[in-house]
């Protein structure tokens, strides 16, 4: 079966694992490092300070000299940061399954001159499935419009934070499948497969709210090739930050769109690949699945 460019068919299972009470806690509570660049009056602020995989780091920058355009590198990448306030800027990092645990180096850059730190990653228990898959579904590639419809959107790093706040829970319906989860396909480990976003057991035609606010940047339908998405709605949060919400029956924005946290952007649906209704709602972080929850439980302002 073709894995889809980092896309693995998502399945609802009646599968229920609470994240760990320590790991909530520290994404409950805002826990600071405040580290001091040497020579600087600038400070460095990590949050959390113990992350776990699956984490989104909140890089800020206090005291920022005017004019200049600070940046974090973080696992091989470079990423600029933006102003959320008065000589203050900021970068979200993502943690993902796929992360090897232990100390992990950060670089920030001011614009003068560039400290080192490390971050200490813990690592995290993924429960494992084993899903057999019909011949019908085994042979499911998608489409390349698709595909490159997905990547460029993800891609999406938006200078404006359209957010504010926790995000929401975007349909009523009970989680059946936790973010992180390993899989087996007909006895086959899926080496680079997690499963990239929450799924909820939402009735069919049960409303999708958007989780937070921002900017409608794709619409795909299965009707136009989006084969295993299915019918979908692409939200750009700002600074980025983007949901996917997959597998609908309606949509009911348009591309362009700006819409509020709350808002009825469609409705549950099977469309895709999908073996029930059920929304499937994935959170990016730099174009990585990061774990929604510790984003509607706590504020990343």
């Amino acid at each position: 079966m073709s894995k889809g460019r980092d896309f693995k068919l998502n399945f609802s299972m009646k599968l229920k694992v609470p994240r760990g009470i320590n790991s909530l806690v520290l994404s409950l509570i805002t826990v600071v490092l405040v580290l001091t660049l040497p020579g600087l009056a600038a400070q460095v602020r990590v949050n959390p300070s113990a992350p776990e995989l699956g984490d989104t780091l909140s890089v800020v920058l206090e005291s920022v000299t005017s004019g200049t355009q600070p940046t974090v590198t973080w696992k091989g990448k470079t990423y600029p940061m933006f102003a959320i306030g008065p000589n203050r800027m900021r970068v979200l990092l993502p943690t993902t399954p796929l992360d090897q645990p232990g100390t992990q180096s950060l670089q920030v850059n001011d614009g003068t001159q560039v400290q080192n730190l490390t971050v200490q990653l813990r690592d995290r228990d993924f429960p494992t499935q084993s899903i057999w898959l019909p011949p019908d579904k085994e042979e499911l590639n998608g489409t390349d419009y698709e595909f490159d419809r997905v990547d460029a959107f993800k891609a999406l790093v938006t200078p404006e934070k359209y957010w504010k706040g926790p995000f929401l829970r975007p349909n009523a319906g009970e989680i059946t499948t936790i973010y992180g989860v390993r899989r087996y396909y007909n006895g086959d480990f899926a080496e680079d497969y997690y499963h990239r976003g929450v799924d909820y057991a939402g009735g069919m035609g049960s409303p999708v709210v958007a989780p937070a606010a921002g900017r409608v940047a794709l619409v795909g339908r299965e009707s136009q090739g989006f084969e295993i998405h299915g019918n979908t709605i692409g939200i750009d949060h700002g600074q980025g930050v983007a949901s996917i919400l997959i597998h609908l029956s309606r949509i009911d924005v348009k591309e362009g769109d700006f819409v509020q946290a709350g808002q009825v952007i469609g409705a549950v649906g099977s469309s895709g690949a999908s073996t029930g209704p059920h929304l499937h709602w994935g959170l990016y972080v730099q174009g990585q699945s990061v774990d929604p929850v510790p984003w509607r439980s706590a504020t990343i302002d």
